[in-house]
């Protein structure tokens, strides 16, 4: 059986995705990343988590010539 974690919470996000809690509530302001409510708790399951780290902007190697 896979162990994989579907959701989690907010403190969970910030743990895994290194990102601070501000950026992951920035996030869910824009619209770029999506919180559910699970009664008072806010979950993010963990597709969409991967989606937001997966879609952040690339970091521009090339150097200003």
């Amino acid at each position: 059986m896979h162990n994989e974690k579907l959701t989690y919470t907010i403190p969970e996000a910030v743990e895994v995705a290194a990102r601070s809690r501000t950026a992951i509530y920035q996030a869910f302001k824009t619209g770029e990343l999506i919180g559910r409510k699970h009664g008072t708790r806010t979950v993010i399951l963990a597709a969409d988590l991967r989606n937001w780290l997966e879609n952040l902007p690339q970091l521009n190697t090339q150097s200003a010539a």
